[in-house]
């Protein structure tokens, strides 16, 4: 194929004033269509004006497996999902092109508010003589089980038994004194049907306490990224890179103002060598000499900004004008 397939996700990840990669892509450049949050729509989804990109809608539960299988070249996909579907053994099948640095998100264990316990050994330790099985429902049911066996309270107890894992009437494993069940709703709401403990992503910690829970231990942070298949080589690894520049560039850019003023040109040496020092441009200054007065162009970062107009200011500068700044490709 001449063409590279890329898989777009759907949900959190394209969620305005969250995670927008519709966003992401129309200021990086792509005028793409078929993609507005909560109108994604596969029949109608196409980038007019690269056309050597074929977009798909994908589930960012599936994107690893479609990595995997060569449905899709590349896909932007959080890590939690990729480390779920390649924690048995898959990972060198799916690679990271680059972090994009957003959505991001932190996957953890949680338990009623009403238990005693602060750790995940404290919860193993607290049920140590209870007969029944331990109950925790997750999507994440690989991570998780690795989590539980590497605990130092469940290895005591339990050695390399692996707990018991359920989806959807699959079962494996061999202590069915804790298992570990596939949740397809909301999953903090199994706590109140009975469940002992929980593992899900948390943002805020919000809906945690919505239900009633509280965090017990973090497994993992996770942000989305670009992230390639088998069949992403050659041209496509090529053509990879430069859409993860393009989509990067808009991540970076969004963390500087373009800023414009003037300075006298008796104090332009002496400007230069704060802006040098503050490292407050990359090649160097964009400088337009006047008679009087010498216009500077550069990029500041948005954090401690006030400090730097106030240094800018001491140096002469006037007739500030800033700007937003769509996208930086280094």
């Amino acid at each position: 194929m001449d063409k590279i397939r890329l898989g777009l996700p759907k949900g959190s990840l394209n969620t305005i004033g969250r995670a927008d990669t519709h966003e992401l892509f129309v200021d990086a450049g792509f005028e793409i269509r078929g993609y507005e949050p909560g109108e994604e729509s596969d029949d109608r989804l196409r980038i007019v004006n690269d056309p050597r990109i074929i977009a798909y809608l994908a589930r960012p539960q599936s994107a690893p497996v479609e990595l995997i299988t060569g449905l899709l070249d590349i896909a932007i996909i959080g890590e939690d999902w990729v480390q779920e579907e390649t924690v048995n053994g898959k990972r060198s099948e799916v690679r990271r092109v680059g972090d994009l640095e957003y959505g991001g998100t932190r996957l953890v264990a949680a338990i009623s508010n009403e238990l005693p316990y602060e750790s995940l050994s404290e919860l193993f330790e607290g049920l140590r003589d209870r007969q029944t099985p331990i109950i925790c429902f997750t999507e994440y049911v690989n991570l998780t089980r690795g989590f539980f066996m590497r605990n130092e309270a469940y290895r005591q107890r339990f050695g390399d038994q692996k707990p018991l894992v359920r989806v959807r009437g699959f079962t494996d494993g061999e202590n069915d004194l804790v298992r570990i069940i596939h949740s397809d709703g909301v999953t903090e709401g199994f706590i109140a049907k009975g469940a002992d403990i929980v593992v899900d992503n948390s943002q805020t910690g919000s809906s945690l306490r919505r239900y009633g829970l509280k965090e017990l231990e973090q497994i993992m942070k996770s942000s989305a990224g670009l992230y390639a298949g088998p069949s992403c080589v050659g041209w496509k690894e090529q053509k990879a890179q430069q859409i993860f520049e393009q989509l990067y560039g808009v991540i970076v850019g969004k963390r500087y103002f373009d800023v414009k003023f003037n300075v006298p040109n008796e104090r332009l040496e002496e400007l230069r060598g704060y802006l040098t020092s503050e490292k407050l441009y990359s090649a160097e200054p964009t400088i337009i000499t006047g008679e009087r007065f010498s216009q500077v162009n550069i990029l500041i970062p948005k954090e401690g900004f006030p400090e730097t107009l106030t240094a800018l200011k001491s140096y002469g500068a006037q007739d500030v004008v800033r700007g937003e700044v769509k996208q930086v490709v280094r």
